[in-house]
C-alpha cells in the first residue's frame, strides 16, 4: 500500500495544482519512485489511497502497466495512517504487506532496502517490521528521531526526547496488527503502541540515505544532493 491520500499543505505552493504524489523528484514523480521500489522487490498489486485531486492521481497511476494498482477512495473522508489502511485491508487477502509514505526517497545500500526487509520478515513473532533511518542517514528530516532498537530488533518509543533512529515510512505488517483497530480515522502511532507492548514490532536499519521530502525547500535539497551522486542511484537494483 502507498499512503498517497494526504493533503500535502507543507509542500504548498507545489500542490496548489496537483497531490503530493505527483510532485516531482529528479523529473519523477513522488508515487512512481515508491512503485518503482515495489516493483523491483518483485510486487504484484499495489493499493492507492486517494483524497486530494484524487482524479489527477488516478489518472497518472492508469498510465502504469508493470504493476496492477487499486485505488483506496477517501474522498469523502480523511482517515489517517490507520484508517486508511484499515479500508484498504481488503484488498490484500489477509496476507501481509508492504506500507510506504508516498514522499519515501532513499538511496539504496548494498542491499535493496525492501529485498532487506523481506528476509528479515518473520510473520510468527513480528506484527510489523518497520524500515529504520539512523538520524545520521536521514536527510530534509527535521524531528528528534522517533525509535530506539535493541540487539534483537525490537523497537520502542525513547524514553528522552532524541532517540537515534527515525522512522522513512516503510513497513511491513501483519493483518492482526490492526485487530480491534477503531473505527473512522485514527494514526498507526495506536497500533504501533500495542505490538511495542507486545514485543511484536521490529525495526531493521536502512543501509543507505533516507530522504524526507516534505518540504518544498527539501525537494530542492534533495535533487541537488542526488544530481551529485550517479543517477543510478535511483534506479531500483
Amino acid at each position: 500500500m502507498i499512503m498517497g491520500a494526504g493533503l500535502g499543505t507543507r509542500m504548498r505552493p507545489l500542490t496548489d495544482d496537483r497531490p503530493k504524489p505527483m510532485v516531482t523528484v529528479m523529473g519523477k514523480p513522488l508515487i512512481d519512485h515508491a512503485l518503482d521500489r515495489l516493483v523491483a522487490a518483485g510486487v504484484t498489486l499495489a493499493v492507492v489511497n486517494v483524497h486530494y485531486r484524487a482524479d489527477m492521481l488516478r489518472a497518472h497511476l492508469a498510465g502504469r502497466r508493470d504493476i496492477e494498482i487499486r485505488t483506496s477512495d477517501e474522498t469523502g473522508e480523511l482517515l489517517g495512517t490507520g484508517g486508511g489502511v484499515v479500508k484498504a485491508m481488503p484488498h490484500f487477502g489477509g496476507e501481509p504487506f508492504f506500507i510506504l509514505n508516498s514522499d519515501s526517497v532513499w538511496v539504496e545500500g548494498y542491499v535493496p532496502a525492501l529485498t532487506q526487509m523481506q528476509h528479515l520478515w518473520e510473520p510468527e513473532r513480528m506484527d510489523g517490521l518497520l524500515l529504520l533511518a539512523a538520524m545520521t542517514a536521514a536527510m530534509g528530516y527535521e524531528g528528534t528521531g522517533d525509535f530506539v532498537m535493541d540487539a534483537e530488533g525490537h523497537i520502542a518509543r525513547p524514553e528522552r526526547n532524541a532517540s537515534p533512529y527515525a522512522y522513512p515510512g516503510v513497513q511491513i505488517v501483519h493483518p492482526r496488527l490492526f485487530r480491534d483497530a477503531p473505527e473512522g480515522e485514527f494514526s498507526t502511532n495506536r497500533m504501533w503502541d500495542r505490538a511495542i507492548a507486545q514485543k511484536r514490532l521490529y525495526g531493521t536499519r536502512l543501509e543507505g540515505m533516507w530522504i524526507h521530502v516534505g518540504t518544498p525547500q527539501a525537494r530542492l535539497d534533495a535533487e541537488r544532493y542526488l544530481t551529485a551522486l550517479n543517477p543510478a542511484v535511483l534506479k531500483p537494483a
